[in-house]
């Protein structure tokens, strides 16, 4: 078992792994816009590798995209099908390799989301390889999954059950990523789990709660939805733990139990933890970054109408042009102590108001 992180490794190791494969390889695609990854895929079907996408029927803004990548995918002898409706979104992602190989990610194929915090694990665990090959078996035919390992954690058929047992089951610490922590019962079970004694930290969102506090990173976007229970074993998958995402999508995740890759993930989560802000915090900088911006644009409005820079544009201009013997345009001098003014205001209002704030 090896794990891929964002944003370090990037789409490389993707893109060897499709290079690589001999006989087949069977992806779901949520979103893609990563052009090295598509043409991996179109050059293995090209020497006769069986390639079969699975594209979403949906997502957010983004149809049309999957539409032409259906086309384009078709066009070059790429096997696709088209994800059902009956869900309210299919947010799963997963590729596997000849039969042998899975790669369950928490990222798409995009390029924002190699920038984000994210996670892939690779597996040739033949139980979550037979198990995963079932999902996509089902999805693909459109017909009714039953799951067969507890290890592969699918919405909405068992993520509920199993990821609540697994919060239960910590005794210790649960370190967790998540982007929008707000399902009613996981929020339960973690503030027990707090008063039973259990470190619970958490990187990401979490909904209203008198126990649960997170963080924000600072240094990136965050994208993953991991849990980390007592530093021996993780959930990793495309799942938050909020409602809709546990009963209503196709989600797609994973329980590790690999010493490597437990060890590689506390050792980021810890980094990352040190390198968030409270919430709270961030929303502050946030409403005040709001604040100024409002401010600075009614200030700089109100300056543009009164003062009138043209007298001392003319100048500068007249002087530039006797030292520098070069001809200058007053009109655009005018635009770009203009543009510099309404700069310096936009810096003064955000400085007035932070300091207010201060005080």
């Amino acid at each position: 078992m090896k794990l891929i992180t964002q944003p370090a490794d990037g789409a490389a190791p993707l893109v060897k792994a499709i290079k690589q494969a001999k006989k087949s390889i069977q992806i779901v695609i949520f979103r893609m816009d990563q052009p090295e990854i598509a043409h991996a895929l179109e050059e293995a079907a090209g020497r006769g590798v069986a390639v079969h996408a699975l594209i979403a029927f949906t997502n957010r803004g983004g149809e049309k995209n999957l539409r032409r990548l259906e086309m384009r995918f078709l066009e070059k002898g790429i096997i696709v099908a088209r994800t059902a409706d009956n869900l309210v979104r299919y947010h799963g992602k997963m590729m596997l390799i000849d039969g042998r190989e899975l790669y369950l990610l928490t990222y798409n194929f995009t390029r924002l989301d190699n920038r984000s915090r994210s996670f892939c694990i690779i597996t040739k665990n033949r139980e979550l390889v037979q198990e995963a090959t079932r999902l996509f078996e089902a999805d693909t035919t459109r017909q009714a999954f039953t799951s067969h390992c507890d290890k592969l954690v699918v919405s909405p058929v068992n993520a509920r059950k199993r990821l609540a047992a697994f919060l239960k089951g910590a005794k210790r610490e649960l370190l967790i990523y998540d982007v929008d922590l707000s399902d009613k019962e996981m929020m339960r079970i973690l503030e027990d789990r707090c008063h039973a004694g259990v470190r619970v930290q958490i990187i990401g969102h979490v909904g209203r709660s008198k126990h649960l506090m997170a963080r924000s990173l600072r240094k990136m976007r965050l994208h993953t939805r991991v849990v980390i229970r007592d530093g021996k074993q993780a959930f990793l998958g495309s799942q938050s733990l909020r409602r809709l995402e546990l009963d209503q999508r196709r989600e797609i995740g994973m329980v590790v139990n690999s010493p490597k890759v437990i060890s590689a993930m506390l050792t980021i989560f810890h980094d990352d933890w040190k390198a968030s802000v409270p919430t709270d915090e961030r929303a502050a900088k946030k409403q005040v970054s709001a604040i100024a911006e409002r401010a600075s644009r009614k200030v700089a409005r109100e300056v543009a109408r009164n003062l009138k820079p043209e007298p001392v544009v003319k100048q500068v201009v007249k002087a530039i042009q006797a030292e520098a013997k070069i001809a200058v345009d007053p009109r655009a001098a005018v635009e770009v102590v203009q543009g510099t003014l309404k700069k310096a205001v936009k810096k003064a209002a955000a400085k007035i108001v932070e300091d207010a704030v201060a005080r």
